[in-house]
C-alpha cells in the first residue's frame, strides 16, 4: 500500500477540523434546559454537585436515562476505525483487541485497503478480505466505510491507481457505478450489517458558492442506499458523514441556531445535514464527524468545556431526525499540544462521557499513526500492548454499552467543571478534569485523585 492517505480532505475556503483551540464551559442550566426541551438526558440529570439542592428533590442512584439503542442489529456504539496501519501490519495486537467486542470500522479504499476494482468489473478483494478477517478474527462488530473509489470512476485510467487523488469524489456518471460496487461490498461481507456511506464529503464541495455539494453527494447516497437495500433490506446504511466544524470568534459562517460559549456551528455543514434530510431516500442512522476543537486557530481556551460541542451538535441532530447518531471521527487535541499523556487520554475520557450524556448511539475513534513512543493516542504498542486510548474505548464498551441505563449520584467537594461523572448501576467513571490533585466524595466513595486521572469503580 502506498503512503498513509490523509483522513481529512482539506478545502481551501475550510479548514482542516483537527487543530486549534477550545471554548469555555456551557452552562449547566443552559444544558438542562435545551436537554428538556428536546427530551434528553443530559449531565445534570446523570449527576449533581452539593450546591444547596432540596435532597428531598434528588433520588440517588435512580435511572435518569440509557445509553441509546443505536440501529437494529449487532452494535456495540463504542470502537475504532482502522487506518493506514493496523492490526494486518502489528499482528501482536490482536490478543489486546479481542479482550473486549467493539464496534470496528473498515474503508474499502484507502486508509489499509487497495482499489478493490481498478478496472470496471473486475475486483481486486485481497486486501479488503484481509482486514474483514482482523475484525471477525477479533470478534469486532464490522462496519464498513463506502469510501473511497476507483481512479476511472474519477475520470482517470482504469488499470492505474493515484493515491494523490484518493479523496476525488466519483463524477456524476460513474454513481451508478459506485452503488453496484457497494452492493457487490454487501454481497461479499455478509455479516456486514452497518455501512457509512463516504467519507467527511470528500471530493463534494462547491468553490463556487463556498459551500459544500450536498445535491451530489445526496444524488450518490441515494443510489448506495438503494443499491444496498436491494440486496437486503435489513441491512443499516447512514450519512451523510459530514465534518461539523465550528468557531470560537465572529464569522461570517457560523450559525445563529447552534451555538454556546464554546463557539458556534459552521452553518454550511448544518445546512448540507438539514439538505439530506430532506432529500434521502431513506436511512437507518444519521454519522456526522468532528472536533471540539474550533476552526480559528488563534483561539485558546478550555479544552474539557469545548467537548459541550459534541453533546450540542448531537441534541441538534437528534431534534432534527428521529434516528440513531453516530460520531464516525472525534478529535480533542491540538497540534503540538504539548500535552502530556494524563491530559490527553482525561479529555478523551470526557469527550466520550459527553456522547454518551448527549444520547449518542456511538463513536469511533480515529486510530492514529505514529512511531513508537511517540504517539500519546495511538491504541496499542508494536508489541501488542493495550495503550490507554484503547482501554477507554473498551471500557466503555464494556460497561456503557447500548440500553445501559445512565444513573444518578451525588458529588461533593468539586465543581462540575472539575469532575467528570457517568454513572451506571455497575459503574462509576471518574475524570479529574485539572492538573492538580482533587479530593471529592462521588456516589458514596471518597477518592483522592491524581491530575487527569481517568478511574473506573465498579459499584
Amino acid at each position: 500500500m502506498k503512503g498513509q492517505p490523509s483522513p481529512t480532505s482539506v478545502t481551501p475556503p475550510l479548514v482542516s477540523p483537527r487543530r486549534g483551540r477550545h471554548g469555555r464551559r456551557t452552562p449547566a442550566w443552559t444544558i438542562a434546559l435545551v436537554a428538556a426541551l428536546l427530551g434528553v438526558a443530559v449531565s445534570s440529570a446523570v449527576l449533581y454537585f452539593g450546591r444547596g439542592q432540596d435532597p428531598a428533590a434528588i433520588l440517588d442512584d435512580e435511572p435518569v436515562g440509557s445509553i441509546s439503542a443505536g440501529p437494529p442489529g449487532d452494535w456495540a456504539a463504542w470502537g475504532f476505525t482502522h487506518t493506514q496501519k493496523s492490526l494486518d501490519a502489528e499482528p501482536a495486537a490482536a490478543p489486546a483487541v479481542r479482550a473486549q467486542k467493539m464496534l470496528q470500522a473498515q474503508h474499502i479504499m484507502g486508509f489499509g485497503a487497495d482499489n478493490p476494482q481498478p478496472t470496471p468489473g473486475r475486483y481486486d478483494w485481497s486486501s479488503l478480505d484481509r482486514r474483514m478477517k482482523a475484525i471477525r478474527d477479533t470478534g469486532g462488530v464490522p462496519v464498513v466505510t463506502l469510501c473511497c473509489a476507483p481512479d476511472w470512476m474519477k475520470g482517470g485510467p482504469a488499470g492505474a491507481t493515484d493515491w494523490n487523488h484518493l479523496e476525488d469524489s466519483p463524477l456524476p456518471e460513474f454513481y451508478d457505478a459506485f452503488a453496484e460496487q457497494a452492493a457487490a461490498v454487501a454481497r461479499r461481507y455478509r455479516d456486514v450489517q452497518h455501512f457509512f456511506v463516504w467519507n467527511e464529503f470528500k471530493g463534494f464541495f462547491n468553490r463556487e458558492r463556498n459551500r459544500w455539494d450536498y445535491e451530489g453527494y445526496t444524488r450518490l447516497y441515494n443510489k448506495v442506499y438503494t443499491a444496498l437495500k436491494k440486496v437486503d433490506s435489513d441491512l443499516q446504511v447512514g450519512g451523510p458523514y459530514i465534518p461539523l466544524n465550528s468557531y470560537a470568534d465572529a464569522h461570517s459562517e457560523t450559525s445563529d441556531e447552534v451555538k454556546g460559549p464554546w463557539g458556534a456551528a459552521d452553518r454550511r455543514g448544518l445546512e448540507a445535514v438539514e439538505y439530506w434530510i430532506e432529500n434521502k431516500e431513506g436511512a437507518d442512522f444519521i454519522v456526522v464527524d468532528g472536533s471540539s476543537l474550533p476552526e480559528d486557530r488563534t483561539a485558546h481556551g478550555d479544552e474539557f468545556a469545548a467537548n459541550a460541542k459534541f453533546g450540542a451538535l448531537t441534541r441538534w441532530l437528534r431534534a432534527k431526525e428521529d434516528l440513531p447518531v453516530v460520531w464516525a471521527e472525534w478529535y480533542v487535541e491540538p497540534e503540538n499540544s504539548g500535552w502530556t499523556p494524563g491530559r490527553l487520554h482525561a479529555v478523551q475520557a470526557a469527550a466520550m462521557i459527553e456522547f454518551a450524556r448527549s444520547g449518542a448511539a456511538g463513536a469511533l475513534y480515529w486510530s492514529p499513526q505514529g512511531s513508537p513512543g511517540a504517539c500519546m493516542g495511538c491504541l496499542w504498542t508494536s508489541d501488542g500492548k493495550a495503550l490507554p486510548s484503547l482501554e477507554i474505548q473498551q471500557n466503555f464498551a464494556r460497561w456503557f454499552a447500548p440500553g445501559t441505563e445512565l444513573m444518578q449520584v451525588p458529588v461533593a467537594g468539586a465543581t462540575e467543571k472539575d469532575l467528570k461523572v457517568l454513572a451506571s448501576g455497575r459503574q462509576l467513571l471518574v475524570v479529574n478534569a485539572t492538573g492538580r490533585s482533587l479530593a471529592a466524595t462521588v456516589g458514596g466513595e471518597e477518592l483522592s485523585l491524581q491530575p487527569y486521572e481517568v478511574r473506573w469503580i465498579d459499584r
